[in-house]
């Protein structure tokens, strides 16, 4: 049955031009379906509120074409394991029609306003984290046979859909191509992470706790980028750390290790080295002790060492799918 959308527009759950995409949210509970409906208003309003304010062509014009949830929310596998501490997020993928409209500027009160519904109003009982791209850019990941954006229009769910604004038929990636690309992205990436790491001990031991704090975070962003660049093809421009885990983490749950969750202390610890990216270098009131960063030092260490066992494992599966097809 086709809706009316947030703008008047026609919504078509489920739509995708192969008939690939899942067709609704029956697989999850109805508290958790009126969720994911209160997140499509909040970004229908911020956006709007944020690009009213630009006289340019491109952001008088600016629209969100469709909204996506991906990830486990999309496949129905999702966890909210409170006693230890993980929590799946809600995935949503957000599709705008020009490539000017993806800048942060326009998503910063809808981030925030977001995290406010879980963490304070508690009207959202999972985080939400979301990405935006134009449908050409879309359209071009498939084309090219990105398994980030295949795998999004092939199980996701359209949670607002504008009539007229279709994907493209993703691209079959041979397994050879997408070794030799996963391959590049290894021996640039993952370098330097270890690079970044020793980067923080030398600060440790200069005495420059705050440097060090930063350059930790610098260490897990990259381990980040890497897994996502080697497993999916794909990150996104983001230094946000509870993001980036986030959608590691899915694609590889064995990297959930790497930042226990079921006490206190841990949760500080990884929350103070997702503060550091600005307030260890801008803040005075940014504090972190000795014990914290040793700690922290340990789990940067095993998620680098996770993230060159999973990336390595990821290239040897693509040259063995490789030589099966050549047989």
């Amino acid at each position: 049955m086709i809706q009316s959308g947030p703008d008047g527009l026609a919504i078509r759950p489920g739509a995708f031009q192969g008939g690939l995409m899942r067709t609704g949210l029956d697989h999850l509970p109805p508290a958790k379906q009126r969720e994911l409906a209160e997140v499509v208003r909040i970004l229908f309003e911020e956006f709007a509120a944020a690009h009213a304010r630009g006289n340019a062509d491109w952001n008088r014009k600016g629209r969100i074409l469709k909204i996506l949830l991906y990830g486990s929310y999309g496949r129905g596998d999702w966890v909210d394991d409170p006693i230890g501490g993980y929590q799946s997020d809600y995935d949503i993928l957000v599709v705008v029609n020009y490539d000017r409209l993806t800048e942060f500027e326009h998503w910063s009160a809808a981030e925030d306003r977001l995290m406010r519904a879980f963490t304070i109003a508690k009207t959202l009982t999972a985080p939400v984290s979301f990405i935006v791209h134009s449908l050409k850019d879309v359209n071009a990941q498939l084309e090219r046979g990105r398994p980030f954006f295949v795998d999004i229009v092939e199980q996701g769910i359209a949670l607002y859909e504008a009539e007229g604004f279709e994907f493209a038929q993703p691209r079959n990636l041979p397994p050879e191509e997408a070794r030799v690309e996963a391959e590049k992205y290894f021996d640039c990436w993952f370098p330097k992470i270890g690079s970044a790491r020793r980067g923080a001990l030398h600060y440790i031991n200069d005495g420059q706790p705050l440097d060090a704090a930063f350059t930790f975070h610098q260490a897990a962003e990259r381990a980040y980028h890497c897994a996502l660049l080697v497993n999916t093809l794909y990150a996104p421009k983001s230094h946000r750390l509870n993001f980036l885990r986030s959608q590691c983490e899915q694609i590889a749950p064995a990297l959930i290790e790497a930042w226990p969750r079921d006490n206190k202390f841990s949760r500080r610890c990884f929350e103070l080295l997702r503060l550091a990216y600005v307030q260890a270098r801008y803040s005075p009131q940014f504090k972190i002790s000795a014990e914290e960063l040793s700690w922290i030092s340990e789990r940067v260490a095993v998620l680098e060492r996770l993230v060159e066992t999973i990336c390595r494992e990821h290239i040897a599966a693509l040259g063995q799918a490789f030589s099966s097809q050549t047989k």
